[in-house]
């Protein structure tokens, strides 16, 4: 929702056609069910050349296929790593390709940072969520005491969107 509002073009991947058809309520002008059709062939041909920007959560296997997805001087962002930090790469694509590579997390970053992160987003973002462009997907609610059922939905990988633990 973010992207969009800011007025990119948003491909996303889910693995069932409910999650697929919730990226596109959401606004994802292509969606593609990473289980049953091959992201790299779909995002090349819809882009004519590759995405300019790839949001990674997943890693692993995920690494040489992001880079062949990518654009030429595109940007592959490493923000998780669902399915591992390390993977065998041909850095020939890199080269050729002029791709930067990078990762973010919050957690180690100086408090500073953080709160300079806090303005950017309140700057550039609430703004949209104040006209409803950007709002939460909150898929279930549960209880503090029941932390456990949370966890146990949360590992089932049949929700979309947010799950809350309220105290």
């Amino acid at each position: 929702m973010m992207a969009k509002a800011l007025g990119a073009r948003v491909f996303a991947t889910a693995g069932s056609d409910e999650k697929c058809n919730a990226c596109k309520a959401l606004g994802a002008e292509v969606v593609i069910n990473y289980r049953t059709q091959d992201f790299v062939e779909i995002i090349k041909a819809e882009t004519k050349g590759g995405a300019d920007v790839i949001l990674d959560m997943v890693g692993g296997s995920y690494i040489p296929r992001n880079i062949a997805a990518a654009a030429r001087d595109g940007r592959i962002v490493s923000i998780a790593f669902l399915e591992g930090s390390k993977a065998e790469v041909d850095f020939m694509p890199i080269m050729l390709k002029r791709l930067t590579l990078t990762g973010s997390t919050l957690r180690i970053r100086p408090v500073a940072e953080k709160a300079a992160i806090c303005r950017a987003l309140e700057a550039q973002i609430w703004p949209h969520i104040e006209k409803g462009n950007i709002r939460p997907q909150i898929f279930a609610r549960f209880a503090l005491e029941k932390a456990a059922d949370a966890h146990r939905l949360l590992e089932s990988s049949t929700h979309i969107g947010k799950i809350l633990l309220i105290p």
